[in-house]
């Protein structure tokens, strides 16, 4: 135990610790360049062929060679964001009950554990969930107010995208707000605040950046969620109308045709379909650290 610890030890403090750090990094660096040039050299037919208006395209066509991204872009866009409404409140009321209200005990360990067990189910069992219960339970509720009962569709695939997406943003809100430092909350009792005003002026202010931080993770696993989405969203490539329409995400068209493409431009199209995923979440993901840092200096 002693030869191990003092191993341990002359690791850490010696030149090859920080050299595997090093060297960690600058791979994480070369393997997202790596994807990035990969996609670009895949796409590059199909961004020769139909420029940039390929993302404003509203047809799909693989038999008559004709593609356009936009049915894909819009239904993506609104099945994350919607599934993000939804999920907001449910995640905001778990950390708030987990970070504040029992933090510690028996009670805490179980229904923490269960939230993070929630984001480890495989997304074929959420896909196979919707299908048996939520699809039924649409399909009902559209009847009762004349809406065309497809059960399936986008309002359907954010339900279900939302109930995936709670656990990463309720997990990462609990945390920090179980970082907000004791003696300003103690001190706000102190001058005879509420529990809810001690929330709402003393643990969200000093937790919002982390919270924030939350949502914009969940948006990114919204974003490229694939199977739980093909299996309820109704895989139509056209430009949805309404909620309540069949449609299709970048991730779910791709899923679908990759296997069967037809031929290079096909092929080439689906590429330019991830490349312009991978920009857009890129995209995100980097407002989203900037929207942070501008709320944490506030």
């Amino acid at each position: 135990m002693k030869i191990y610890s003092k191993i341990s030890s002359k690791f850490l403090s010696g030149g090859w610790f920080i050299s595997l750090i090093r060297v960690s990094a600058v791979a994480i660096i070369l393997l997202m360049l790596a994807i990035a040039v990969m996609l670009t050299l895949g796409a590059l037919p199909a961004i020769k062929h139909f420029g940039f208006g390929f993302l404003v395209g509203g047809d799909w066509n693989p038999i008559e060679n004709n593609y356009g991204a936009l049915p894909f872009l819009v239904g993506t866009l609104i099945t994350s964001f919607l599934a993000l409404v939804i999920s907001i409140p449910f995640s905001i009321a778990i950390a708030i009950i987990l970070g504040e209200f029992n933090p510690t005990g028996k009670v805490s360990a179980l229904f923490t554990s269960l939230v993070e067990l929630l984001a480890g189910i495989p997304s074929v069992i959420f896909g196979f969930f919707a299908l048996f219960y939520l699809v039924p339970l649409v399909r009902f509720f559209q009847i009762k107010f004349n809406i065309i009962p497809y059960g399936v569709g986008i309002f359907t695939s954010s339900l279900i995208l939302a109930i995936m997406i709670i656990p990463f943003s309720a997990s990462l809100g609990r945390q920090i707000i179980k970082m907000v430092p004791s003696g300003l909350k103690e001190a706000a009792y102190a001058l005879g605040a509420t529990r809810f005003e001690v929330l709402k002026d003393v643990v969200f202010p000093v937790a919002r950046s982390g919270i924030l931080a939350g949502f914009i993770l969940a948006l990114g696993r919204a974003l490229g969620e694939t199977m739980a989405v093909t299996m309820v969203i109704g895989n139509n490539n056209a430009l949805p109308h309404s909620i309540f329409d069949l449609g299709n995400t970048i991730s779910s068209i791709i899923a679908n045709e990759f296997a069967e493409a037809g031929n290079a431009l096909h092929f080439s199209s689906l590429t330019y379909l991830g490349l312009a995923l991978f920009v857009g979440t890129a995209a995100i993901n980097l407002a989203g650290k900037y929207a942070i840092k501008k709320m944490a200096k506030m």
